[in-house]
């Protein structure tokens, strides 16, 4: 029976991804399989319940690949059609933004973030589209995007200026003056890798993004740890480019 078939379904993704948690032996299995493709498969024609354990079972995937390098080249190579696919259906999956699988894709598209080449522009924009949602999402969408533009990522300073090309300074002051707590951070994390890495940027200028950092270097109750640190970096960075007199500031 269909609705038996269901339930086995949503069963055996829930269990897979609680087996592929952090287990890089499990996760291997899967991708060596035809496994990242039915989950791609699953998550966009699949019950509700299926959906939901597939988004998960990608998400929990990919933070192993997030971290492993050879399991990183092997199972996402952007050119592979399942890696396509995959991207594919998460970056469809995001779009709906009102669907409780937003949150588990976004995740998971962060954790590919080093898969993507410089002129990759079809996962930058949709993510930015999301700051603007609600607290969680706009969250989710904040950490995702600094994983595209921390000095980790080897093509950084191109997703920074994708992040900008794509409106998302903005936003970002926005989220940093007014947001909700836990998007806060996030957003000037995010703010401070893009102004160090693209620090001439006219957009920036125009957005008078010094001042915001400025403002955002006396509110030490808000603004802890990484995002503090950052803080004083992007403002020294912008500083410097100022008194050189780049195009685009005063």
């Amino acid at each position: 029976m269909p609705e038996t078939k269901a339930i086995m379904k949503a069963m055996a993704a829930k269990a897979l991804s609680l087996l592929a948690r952090g287990n890089l032996a499990i996760c291997k299995r899967i991708t060596e399989s035809k496994g990242l493709r039915c989950f791609a498969v699953l998550l966009e024609k699949g019950p509700k319940e299926v959906q939901r354990y597939s988004a998960m079972a990608l998400m929990e995937i990919t933070a192993v690949a997030a971290e492993d390098p050879l399991l990183r080249r092997s199972a996402f190579k952007p050119t592979s059609p399942t890696c396509k696919l995959v991207v594919d259906q998460l970056v469809g999956t995001i779009g709906k933004k009102d669907s409780e699988l937003v949150l588990p894709c976004l995740k998971a598209l962060g954790n590919l973030a080093r898969i993507f080449c410089a002129s990759e522009t079809r996962v930058i924009r949709p993510l930015v589209q999301l700051l603007g949602e609600r607290a969680e999402i706009s969250r989710e969408a904040c950490i995702a995007l600094a994983k595209f533009a921390c000095p980790e990522n080897h093509v950084h300073v191109d997703h920074s200026k994708a992040i900008i090309a794509a409106e998302g300074a903005n936003d970002l002051i926005c989220l940093t003056y007014v947001g909700e707590q836990i998007v806060r951070s996030p957003a000037m994390v995010l703010l401070c890798h893009i102004a160090m890495h693209v620090p001439d940027s006219e957009e920036l200028a125009k957005a008078n993004v010094l001042s915001v950092l400025k403002w955002a270097s006396t509110q030490t109750h808000v603004f802890q740890g990484e995002a503090a640190e950052l803080l004083l970096e992007a403002k020294k960075t912008l500083v410097c480019c100022q008194c050189r007199g780049p195009r685009g500031f005063p």
